[in-house]
Order: C-alpha cells, then structure tokens, then sequence
C-alpha cells in the first residue's frame, strides 16, 4: 500500500469525516466543507476520501442507490450497525459473523473468506411507531 503525502486539503477532508456523525457522501462532505468556508474542489473530496478508506482510515459503503459514503473509523476488522432513519453508526467486533463466515466458505468449498458485513435497522431514537 503507498500512503500519500498530507496535504492541507487531506487533513481537511480528513478533519471533517472525523466530526460526521455516521456516514456521509462525498458531495455531503464537500457541501459541510465550503460550508465552514474551504475552497477545496470536489474531486480532491472524492479523491482523498478514496485514498484515506484504502489506507483504513477511513470505511466505506454503498448507500442503496449506489452512492459511496464514508465514516471515519478504528483500525481493525469490525462490523456496523448503521441506522436507516438518523445514520448513526455503531462499530461492532462480532465473533459470530467471523465463524460464519468461515464456516459458510468451507461448507462451499472456499479457504480464506473475506468479508463486509454491514447491519441496517433503526436505531431506539428512530424506530418507527405501528400505525394505529
């Protein structure tokens, strides 16, 4: 892995991903950026928030249309609850996903599973009421 060199707008973007709470699309990013007065470009945005998930710094996923978003992250392997309504986002360590995992891969015939496994539901501030 090369790591690039920080510069002024990285540590920006990486400044501002580490105030988001849960995740956010690059555009969001930018927009909450220009918005607190940098003139930084939106490809730079996507740019750097590519290069900070590539070096772990950063987790990345795929909202249901598509769209990249990101959250700042701890290092090592973790799993996500992530809220639908809000986008709170809990990082979860979940021994039950790994031997799954594995066991799942074997019972197919594959060695060294890989995987992401990221958890969408509401969170206690955002379930949503039955209607009645």
């Amino acid at each position: 892995m090369v790591v690039k060199r920080n510069t002024w707008q990285r540590e920006a973007v990486r400044a501002a991903l580490g105030t988001q709470i849960g995740f956010v699309s690059a555009q969001g990013l930018h927009s909450n950026l220009h918005s607190n007065g940098s003139h930084i470009g939106l490809a730079t945005v996507y740019r750097a928030l590519a290069d900070l998930a590539n070096e772990g710094e950063a987790d990345s996923l795929q909202s249901p249309d598509g769209e990249s978003l990101y959250r700042a992250c701890s290092t090592g392997h973790h799993h996500h609850l992530i809220c639908r309504s809000c986008g709170l986002t809990v990082e979860i360590e979940a021994d039950e996903v790994e031997s799954w995992a594995r066991k799942t891969a074997a019972l197919h015939g594959f060695s060294r599973p890989e995987h992401v496994v990221d958890i969408f539901g509401f969170c206690s501030s955002c379930v949503p009421t039955p209607a009645g």
